[in-house]
């Protein structure tokens, strides 16, 4: 990492491809960290943390030392259920839609690419998202 909100490049190999796999998205650097977009709205962003710089994330993420976050968005009956799961998932305050996880080696890149499929459908117009293979249960 060089610069606040740096994301190592093997978090970012993995999520371009969930991402960009996505009609219509796109990526673009965010404020910090970088994002991914169906027109304007943010389906992810990830950043790394440094609680000493970006201390509302830190204190969302219960962190104490540098760590890679991802938020996206979920339905209220997901946050719910993986907020009951507890570490990595975390819900910011910021907007009642947003669910945030912590990425680390043990990340299940499975279950990534079903919350960014679900964060894209929430958030693309019906014609798109009725393009995207969900998963089902």
């Amino acid at each position: 990492m060089t610069a606040p909100g740096d994301v190592p490049p093997e978090v970012l190999d993995r999520l371009r491809p969930i991402c960009l796999g996505l009609p219509e998205s796109y990526e673009e650097p965010a404020w910090v960290g970088t994002r991914w977009r169906i027109r304007k709205r943010t389906i992810a962003h990830v950043l790394t943390v440094d609680p000493e710089h970006q201390a509302v994330h830190a204190r969302a993420a219960e962190l104490d030392r540098p760590a890679c976050l991802l938020t996206f968005r979920s339905p209220p009956e997901e946050i719910a259920a993986l907020m009951a799961v507890g570490h990595p998932f975390y819900k910011p305050d910021w907007s009642p839609t947003v669910l945030g996880m912590v990425v680390a080696d043990d990340t299940d890149w499975a279950e990534v690419a079903e919350l960014l499929t679900e964060s894209y459908c929430l958030l693309a117009p019906k014609r798109l998202a009725a393009l995207v293979d969900r998963p089902t249960g």
